[in-house]
This record gives structure tokens, C-alpha cells and sequence, in this order.
């Protein structure tokens, strides 16, 4: 039986290395996108009303001058001068506008007040029309606001959350004006990849040649795979892109640790190297504590000039240093090093502070990145 359980044990060691020794496989259009293949910023500038008084402040210029243009429009003549209104804000209206959009087809919309309004909470943004920074109009936005915060305050006290000057459309403008067919006859395609990286894409080109035909990839620095198109699909190249982004490569990966110090979050590859390096990290303790006790004059009964109960402190200070030593071998990695330290109880941030000199000391042979 114990012979067995060995057995067991050394069947499941060699289970986990072969599966530490293969690579992710991933398809192509995971790794990137054709250039080409982003979106485009569409940008206005609106009115929000049906605010319960939190709007802009009636000296605001620009939103008086906005809100007598909006009822010129419907022939009533209000002069800016005398609009008086603390229910309408002006707004920025912005909206990104994908590679494939139609006619028709609705986009998000994010609202963000431009003035001095206090909240849009309640709100209904007017039709406004969305420019591309070619000036054309792409898309018209209107709709019910959607605030994820509040503020109300009364007599000097404010209850405020999150940013209630900010909101959201959800599918709040309609596209007037659609993008171009990107995938049209066209002898050539570069794929972009989302990391460059010279390795990855040689991987990528020796993928597709193949497994969609031979030298048809070539890859032309550590971002870009120019891909020739077959002549017989140029004309209707869609079938042949889709075969292109379920191509199956395994992508290289780079040695990099992420560190957050303001969240104290330490992120690693599992298999970056720490070459031998010894690790002393030492922490002062430091106690104070006062103690009081109550002091008695020699006979209890005794009265007189000077003679009473005095309350005597007495401060004691503790130094205490806690210093922990540990050794790599040449085969460590940062996940052991922060498994070890996590078992003696070692805080994030000292973690943090270790893995920062490991790197200084040249032991860390990997990228470390400090956000």
C-alpha cells in the first residue's frame, strides 16, 4: 500500500511538470488584430435638463447662451440675459465609434458636466450630434441619464457618493453615418500584435505558413506580420481572415513582475528567475508603556504641610528587532521567494520592499514594473 501511494505521488509530480512544460496555446486574433482594425472618438458638446435644481447656477454665460439657442430653434425668443433656470447643465457628450459600425446601430455614451452643476441625477440629455475630429457628424445622442452616484445637501451638510457629475447612456446614440468595409480586395494584410515581441511573431508567421499555406506570412519586426493574400481570394477575402484568426500558435512570454504599491498587489510569472542571492530584512519594534502607581506617605494618619498621596509614573520603553535571514538557491523564483515570505507572516509591503532590492542587487533577472 505504501509502495502504491509513492507510486501515486511520483505519477502526479510528472503530470504537473509536463504540464508546467507546455505552453498556452492561443489562436491569433487573441494576440492582436489587423491594422487598421480601432476605434474612432466622436465628441459633442450638449444640454442635460430636468435637473431638481442642481444644474448650472444661473451666471453661468455658457449655459444660458446654449439654452436661448435650443428655444430660438422652436420660436421662442429668450434672450441669454434672462434665463434664469437651475434645472439645465451643460454637458460633454463623448462616444467611440467601432471599425464595423452601420447605420442604425446604437452606441454608449458617456456624459460629463462641463459647468458648475452640482449633479445630473435625474436628468435627460438633449439631441446632440457627435463629431469626428474631421468635423463630420457620425452619430446623434439623446436619452435618460444614468448616474452612478449622488449628492444631496440641506443647511450646510453634504452626503456625496461617487462622482454624481458624471453619467452614462447605455445604446444612447443612434449612427447616422457608418464606417467603411474594412476588408476589402486588397493583396496584403498586416496583423498587429497587442505585445511586440520578436519571438511571438516568428511564432506567428511560421503558424500560418503552416497551417494556411506556405509563405504566404513573413514577420516584419517584433509588432507586424505582413500576410499575403491569396489571388483567388482577394475578391471575397473574409473566409480566408477567418482562417487566419483561428490559427493556433503558443506565444512567448516575457519575465515580469508587477508591483502596486498603492494597493500593495504583487503580480509574477511563476517562472521568473532569481539567481542566489542572500535576503536579510530587519524590523524595530518599539514599546512604550506608563505605568502609574499610587505613592503612600510613611504613617498613614500623619497630617501636615507637604505630607500627602502622589501618583508616580513610570515609563518603560521596549526595543525589540526582528530580523529574518533566508537563501536562494540558483534555481529560485519569485514565486517561491514570496511563497517563503508569505509563510513567515512577511506584510505586502515588505514584500514589496524586498522584491525592489532583489532587483537593484541584479538577482531578479526579469522585468519589474512599479505602477
Amino acid at each position: 500500500m505504501h509502495v502504491l501511494r509513492l507510486l501515486l505521488l511520483a505519477l502526479l509530480s510528472l503530470a504537473h511538470v509536463a504540464c508546467l512544460s507546455q505552453g498556452t496555446t492561443l489562436r491569433v486574433k487573441d494576440l492582436g488584430k489587423l491594422q487598421g482594425w480601432r476605434d474612432n472618438v466622436l465628441v459633442g458638446t450638449g444640454i442635460v435638463t430636468g435637473l431638481a435644481g442642481t444644474g448650472d447656477s444661473p451666471g453661468n454665460r455658457a449655459t444660458r447662451q446654449a439654452l436661448s439657442n435650443v428655444l430660438s430653434q422652436f420660436n421662442l425668443t429668450v434672450p441669454p440675459e434672462q434665463v434664469n433656470s437651475r434645472n439645465v447643465a451643460v454637458v460633454m457628450v463623448s462616444a467611440a465609434l467601432p471599425a464595423f459600425a452601420r447605420e442604425g446601430d446604437t452606441l454608449d455614451v458617456t456624459v460629463a458636466s462641463s459647468g458648475d452643476a452640482r449633479s445630473l441625477v435625474g436628468g435627460n440629455l438633449l439631441l446632440t450630434p457627435l463629431r469626428a475630429p474631421d468635423g463630420r457628424i457620425y452619430a446623434l445622442a439623446q436619452g435618460a441619464l444614468s448616474v452612478g452616484g449622488h449628492r444631496y445637501d440641506a443647511n450646510g451638510n453634504v452626503v456625496q457618493k461617487n462622482h454624481p457629475t458624471a453619467a452614462a447612456i447605455p445604446n444612447g446614440a443612434t449612427v447616422e453615418v457608418g464606417m467603411p468595409p474594412s476588408a476589402q480586395a486588397r493583396s496584403h494584410v498586416t496583423f498587429v500584435l497587442a505585445e511586440p515581441d520578436y519571438t511571438t511573431a516568428n511564432r506567428v508567421a511560421a503558424a500560418i505558413n503552416s497551417q494556411v499555406g506556405a509563405g504566404l506570412a513573413r514577420a516584419r519586426d517584433a509588432a507586424g506580420i505582413e500576410i499575403e493574400v491569396p489571388a483567388a481570394l482577394q475578391s471575397e477575402p473574409v473566409g480566408f481572415l477567418a482562417r487566419l484568426e483561428n490559427v493556433a500558435v503558443e506565444p512567448d512570454r516575457r519575465a515580469r513582475v508587477v508591483i502596486n504599491e498603492r494597493t500593495g498587489t504583487v503580480v509574477s510569472g511563476g517562472d521568473v528567475r532569481l539567481s542566489r542571492v542572500a535576503i536579510s530584512h530587519g524590523d524595530l519594534k518599539i514599546t512604550i508603556a506608563n505605568l502609574n502607581s499610587v505613592s503612600q506617605p510613611a504613617w498613614i494618619g500623619r497630617t501636615g504641610p507637604g505630607v500627602a498621596t502622589a501618583v508616580v509614573t513610570n515609563t518603560e520603553i521596549g526595543v525589540e528587532e526582528l530580523t529574518g535571514v533566508g537563501f536562494l538557491a540558483g534555481s529560485g523564483t519569485v514565486a517561491d521567494l514570496v511563497q517563503s515570505l508569505a509563510r513567515m507572516k512577511t506584510s505586502t509591503r515588505d514584500i514589496i520592499s524586498i522584491l525592489r532590492a532583489v532587483k537593484a542587487a541584479g538577482a531578479l533577472h526579469g522585468e519589474l514594473v512599479v505602477q
